[in-house]
C-alpha cells in the first residue's frame, strides 16, 4: 500500500542520511571527499601565512610600543628576552599552526573513536516500521485510509526535512574546520602583541570548540541509536490511525531530541569551553 510505502521511503531517506553522518564522524578533514577540499585549504593557508608574518611584525611593534615606557627599557636584559621569547614563539605559531591544528583535530578524532568504542555502538541502528503498524494499515478500508494518508504524508515530510537538516550540520562542521584552516595565520600573528594576543588565544579555543562539536555530535547519536533500538510501543486495541499517529509522533520526538542536540552542539562545546 502506498501509505506503508511512504513511511518507508521516509525512514529509509532517514537512516541512509544517518549512516552518512556516522560515517562522516570518523572520517577527518583531510579524507573528507578524497583530500581534494582540503588540499586547496592547505595552499591557501600557505599563501596566508606570508600575510600573516607581515601582520606578525607589526603586532609585535605596536604591542611594545604600548607596553614600553621608552625604547631605554628595551636595553634590560630580561625585557629583552622576554620580548624576544614572544616574538619567537608568535612566529612559530604562524609558520607551524597547520602542525597545531592538525594535532588538535587528531586528539578530537581520537575522543570520538574512543566514546565510539567505549559505547559498544559501532554503527546507527536503522529504524523500522514495526509489523503492528504494517498490519493495521493493510487491513483498513479505502476511505479510512483518507486520513492515514495526510498523517503519513506530513509524517514522512517532517523526517525527511529533519534528516537533511540533521547532516547539513555535519557538514557545516566540516566546512568550518576548512575555514579555520585556511585564514589560521592571520589570528595567529596577534600572539606577538601583548594587547592582541586575546585574539589568538579565542581563535586557539574556537578551533578546539569545533573540533570537539563532533564528540557531542556522536554521543547524540549513541543515545538515538539506543532508543532507535527499542521503538515506539504500539497499542492494537486502539484505531489504525490512532496508532499510526502515535508511533509517527513518538518517532518525530526521538529524532528531534537528535536533531536538536546535533544543532546545538556547538553552543554545547562553547559552554563547556566558556566561550
Amino acid at each position: 500500500m502506498w501509505i506503508i510505502d511512504n513511511l518507508e521511503h521516509a525512514l529509509r531517506v532517514w537512516n541512509e542520511r544517518l549512516a552518512e553522518l556516522w560515517g562522516l564522524l570518523m572520517q577527518s578533514p583531510e579524507t573528507f571527499r578524497g583530500g581534494a577540499v582540503w588540499n586547496v585549504m592547505v595552499n591557501i593557508h600557505g599563501a596566508v601565512r606570508a600575510i600573516g608574518l607581515a601582520l606578525l611584525v607589526l603586532f609585535f611593534v605596536v604591542g611594545v610600543m604600548k607596553n614600553m615606557g621608552s625604547f631605554a627599557e628595551l636595553k634590560r636584559p630580561e625585557v629583552a628576552l622576554k620580548v624576544f621569547i614572544r616574538f619567537a614563539l608568535a612566529r612559530a605559531a604562524v609558520t607551524y599552526g597547520l602542525e597545531l591544528m592538525l594535532a588538535l583535530m587528531s586528539i578530537a578524532q581520537g575522543l570520538i573513536s574512543t566514546i565510539m568504542s567505549s559505547s559498544g555502538v559501532g554503527t546507527a541502528s536503522p529504524t523500522v516500521l514495526p509489523t503492528e503498524i504494517i498490519n493495521a494499515i493493510e487491513d483498513i478500508g479505502f476511505f479510512e485510509s483518507i486520513p492515514l494518508w495526510a498523517v503519513t504524508l506530513l509524517g514522512g515530510l517532517f523526517i525527511t526535512v529533519l534528516s537533511f537538516i540533521m547532516i547539513l550540520s555535519v557538514y557545516g562542521r566540516f566546512f568550518k574546520i576548512y575555514l579555520y584552516t585556511a585564514i589560521a595565520p592571520v589570528p595567529l600573528s596577534a600572539f606577538a602583541g601583548e594587547p592582541s594576543q586575546n585574539v589568538g588565544k579565542s581563535f586557539i579555543k574556537s578551533y578546539c570548540a569545533v573540533c570537539l562539536e563532533g564528540a557531542i555530535i556522536v554521543l547524540a547519536c549513541v543515545i538515538f541509536s539506543v532508543f532507535a533500538s527499542t521503538p515506539p510501543v504500539v497499542d492494537t486495541s486502539v484505531a489504525p490511525i490512532t496508532q499510526v499517529w502515535s508511533y509517527v509522533g513518538e518517532l518525530i520526538f526521538n529524532m528531534l531530541i537528535l536533531v536538536g542536540t546535533v544543532k546545538m552542539a556547538d553552543r554545547v562545546v562553547r559552554e563547556l569551553m566558556g566561550l
